[in-house]
């Protein structure tokens, strides 16, 4: 049986990334590499839509967070972090960890941080110099808005800092038209590309806030980053695959066009969640901020994650993914980012169906199925 991978990341690698991976080594401070990493970065920069600088490191997406706590920020500053999931909890801890003083804005999960909650936050802790949100909540399926949410961080005079991991690539997202000063993602997700590489948007607020960080700082520095970018390299050794596959991908989605590619997510989810909900099933998120790029539903009464996941693994080839933290063995989440298209979908959302309806009925018993169990993802 084949295998309908709907992880939300990692997310099924293209031909054309599979390919680039394959490719030979070559000098990676020789004058191939200098073309293909800045041609790479160009269009990092158009997919961003920003004017600023784009930068890669070798790196998995989460450290996005610390790079960009010890990049912008010093020891003991005030910072707002806005959660409503997994990730910014997490996005929470790292900062604590670093020493940074961290003040919260909580909403329940499955809800949407708005404009208005943020305002309020910002008039309590007027002196926060950062404030840190998830454009899309993997752990919750919930998109929040992120355009209206910079605009009142601006207001305040603070630097929005964004993390953008499952939104970037598949979710509108205008760098330089939002006012975003710092944004992070990886290439696991609607890149279309394996683990592995950490790329990150940085405006000219946040080059300014960098100027007076005071963290010490090496691999992750900045600076170092940017000044070996201009000249077409890295401070170290590139992931060289990966920047191949990285390349390629950007390629796949500029020749699609950015705005088809936003309209295909678009499209998917709404066919997704339609899906879904005809087969009796309950969205997590809330109405009108559900995600474009995953779905998240709860399993049908008496049924846990674990056992809906090893139905649809077993029965239907399909891999889905259950919550995090406490929601561990309480949520199903379906990918649709990357490199997807109808077909798959409809084969994934006709699976859930038919396990739901089985589930259900008591054909098939959730005891007798020998369900791994769900522990807290990463992803």
């Amino acid at each position: 049986m084949s295998v309908n991978f709907r992880l939300p990341g990692p997310t099924p690698l293209p031909p054309q990334v599979k390919a680039a991976l394959g490719r030979d080594m070559i000098p990676h401070r020789g004058p191939a590499f200098r073309a293909l990493y800045r041609q790479t970065l160009e269009l990092a920069r158009e997919v961003h839509r920003t004017e600023g600088d784009v930068l890669t490191w070798a790196a998995t997406g989460s450290a996005g967070w610390e790079v960009a706590v010890v990049n912008l920020l010093s020891p003991g500053d005030p910072v707002l972090v806005v959660v409503n999931g997994d990730f910014g909890e997490r996005f929470a801890r790292v900062a604590g960890r670093l020493g940074i003083d961290v003040r919260r804005l909580d909403t329940p999960w499955g809800k949407a941080v708005l404009p208005a909650q943020l305002r309020l936050a910002l008039e309590a802790h007027t002196d926060v110099k950062a404030v840190f949100l998830v454009h899309n909540e993997t752990s919750t399926g919930v998109t929040n808005p992120l355009r209206e949410l910079a605009a009142v961080v601006r207001e305040h005079g603070a630097l929005v800092v964004v993390d953008a991991v499952s939104a970037a690539g598949a979710l509108p997202l205008e760098v330089d038209a939002w006012g975003i000063d710092f944004l992070f993602s990886g290439s696991q997700k609607a890149w279309m590309c394996p683990p592995g590489l950490l790329i990150a948007a940085a405006g000219a607020r946040a080059w300014d806030a960098h100027q007076r960080s005071t963290y010490p700082r090496f691999f992750w520095d900045m600076s170092e980053a940017k000044k070996w970018a201009d000249q077409g390299m890295t401070p170290t050794t590139p992931p060289l695959s990966m920047v191949y596959a990285f390349r390629a991908a950007l390629g796949m989605i500029t020749d699609e066009g950015l705005d088809r590619v936003w309209e295909r997510h678009r499209r998917l989810g709404a066919m997704t969640r339609e899906g879904i909900t005809g087969s009796g099933l309950q969205l997590f998120a809330e109405h009108g901020f559900e995600s474009n790029s995953l779905t998240a539903f709860l399993p049908p009464p008496d049924v846990t994650a674990g056992q809906f996941l090893e139905l649809l693994r077993r029965d239907y080839g399909v891999e889905a993914q259950g919550g995090q933290a406490h929601l561990a063995d309480r949520l199903i989440r379906i990918g649709h980012m990357g490199w997807v298209n109808e077909p798959e979908m409809r084969q994934a959302i006709d699976a859930v169906a038919d396990a739901s309806a089985l589930l259900s009925s008591g054909h098939s018993e959730p005891g007798k199925l020998e369900a791994l169990p769900v522990r807290t993802a990463t992803a």
